[in-house]
């Protein structure tokens, strides 16, 4: 089974930030599944600067044909004014996790 699915990064500042973005794209079928990881520190140079801050990552696992309303989506939703986002195609998986994937997200 050829996968279309797509792993998806980005971050947020907070808990409360992430949990609101991955609701609102589950609500929209953008994303089957939003995994949070807190913890995280970012090192990063912005407006010529280098800032260190805290960050939550979220995974978001979708298929690619969601990937340019997901992108639109978190354009809206997202706080940050440029936000990380970056899509990373899967090689493999579990073909019935593929399939639910899929199911949840193409309507």
């Amino acid at each position: 089974m050829a996968s279309t699915a797509l792993v998806v990064l980005t971050t947020l500042a907070n808990d409360d930030d992430a949990r609101a973005l991955v609701t609102a794209l589950l609500a929209d079928r953008l994303i089957a599944c939003g995994t949070l990881l807190p913890g995280a520190r970012s090192i990063y140079r912005w407006e010529g600067a280098v800032s260190e801050e805290s960050e939550v990552v979220v995974l978001l696992k979708t298929d690619v044909s969601r990937w340019e309303a997901l992108c639109r989506a978190v354009g809206e939703w997202h706080p940050y004014e440029v936000p990380e986002l970056l899509a990373l195609p899967v090689d493999r998986g579990l073909d019935l996790y593929l399939s639910w994937l899929t199911s949840e997200v193409v309507v």
